[in-house]
């Protein structure tokens, strides 16, 4: 049986496979999904960076009896254990970007183009479609399924004007790469794909002006846009909907972890998996999009405040599962190579989350390319001239200039 060891750093023997550190994978120069401990000098490396690791008992060749545990934290739950009874699965890429990327593109159109119009018409008093709405995330399911990074791009180059909509989109999308990242079965996944549509349909009932202010709320303003919870409730049992994960995910978006969230301060495993699921989605889709009150933040910087508010906000297993899901540069990501060059991520590769393939689009002179260069860093590792070549760090949404959506492939 799978069996996740926390194991202090100068407990670490060769032939261990390490899962999971203790701190985020951007800040340590080892593979994103994990490695097997083969030399004594990659034991030192390990405890240059960190105190403790997680040992997979099942991948490692040392028996799980000699893994000396580190005793004074809590243990690291398995997948299995966050969703008993579920048979879970694991996904392989079946298809390429290339391959994929019409695909998501046509799904992604189509859903957007429901939500808009489902969306349209609940607001002005409406009801909620449930059939539409299930019948248009099938296709981005099965597209993330075979390969997630052509969603996840359009995720990352949704337009930012009509937000509440494209947030409920995006949510969707981040949703269920965390599920197919996690195992989940297909009918899981379009659970979490609907709810991640709705959970904020509630804020159609309330003040419009106040989703948007960039001024302090008052009391009595925060406890309105607060309903929106309640409200979405309701409008998702009065459309018939009665799937307990999605109401959950409608009802306890808010909660967090340690209990200090809303309606109903819930902590910990009161609160449901897919509601916890919702938290972390609904979060790094707002923060690493422009509102009316904040400029988005990279990726990357999204990634760091998560793992920051693991075991306080959200649930730490989730939060670690979540950055495997979609990376530290996820697809649509602007990042700036050492060359001095501005490039865009195109696709990942799961074991080497660092080390992407970009498209080129601003030279070292930050001058616009006009053949758009495809550059793959797993490949290529050095400049023409022989310098090390390798993302330097990520840039703001329009950094330069640049204008995502105009981005052609």
């Amino acid at each position: 049986m799978l069996e996740v060891i926390q194991v202090n750093s100068s407990d670490l023997q060769l032939g261990m496979y390490v899962s999971g550190l203790d701190r985020p994978w951007l800040e340590v120069p080892f593979p994103m999904q994990g490695f097997r401990i083969e030399t004594p000098e990659e034991i030192v490396r390990i405890q240059k960076y960190c105190q403790y690791v997680f040992v997979d008992s099942v991948k490692s060749s040392v028996a799980a009896g000699k893994i000396k545990r580190r005793t004074s934290s809590r243990p690291r739950k398995t997948n299995q254990q966050i969703f008993p009874g579920r048979r879970l699965k694991q996904y392989q890429d079946s298809a390429t970007w290339g391959e994929e990327f019409p695909r998501a593109k046509a799904a992604v159109d189509t859903l957007m183009q429901t939500v808009d119009s489902i969306f349209e018409q609940v607001s002005h008093g409406g009801a909620l479609d449930v059939v539409k709405v299930k019948q248009s995330v099938d296709p981005m399911i099965d597209s993330i399924s075979r390969n997630p990074d052509a969603c996840i791009w359009l995720a990352r180059m949704k337009q930012q004007d009509t937000y509440t909509y494209q947030h409920s989109v995006g949510a969707s999308i981040w949703a269920v790469a965390l599920g197919r990242q996690l195992g989940l079965p297909k009918p899981d996944l379009r659970s979490l794909a609907v709810g991640g549509l709705l959970f904020d349909i509630g804020k159609l009932g309330v003040n419009q002006e106040l989703l948007g202010a960039t001024r302090s709320l008052t009391d009595e303003e925060f406890l309105e846009l607060r309903s929106h919870v309640s409200l979405g409730v309701e409008m998702i049992r009065d459309s018939g909907l009665m799937n307990k994960d999605v109401l959950d995910m409608v009802a306890h978006h808010h909660e967090r972890h340690d209990g200090s969230g809303y309606p109903d301060g819930l902590s910990g495993d009161a609160i449901p998996v897919y509601a916890r699921i919702a938290a972390i989605v609904d979060c790094y889709d707002a923060i690493t999009s422009h509102r009316s009150y904040a400029r988005a933040i990279p990726p990357s910087a999204a990634i760091k405040k998560l793992y920051e508010w693991r075991d306080v906000d959200f649930q730490a297993e989730l939060v670690e599962e979540f950055i495997q899901a979609v990376g530290i540069y996820p697809a649509g990501t602007l990042v700036e190579l050492s060359s001095g060059e501005v490039a865009v991520v195109v696709a990942e590769y799961r074991t080497r989350r660092l080390r992407p393939k970009v498209m080129v689009l601003l030279d070292a002179d930050k001058q616009p390319v006009m053949d758009g260069t495809i550059v793959d860093l797993l490949t290529q590792k050095s400049t023409a001239d022989g310098k090390p070549l390798e993302i330097s760090n990520s840039l703001e949404p329009e950094a330069y200039g640049i204008d995502m959506a105009a981005i052609k492939l």
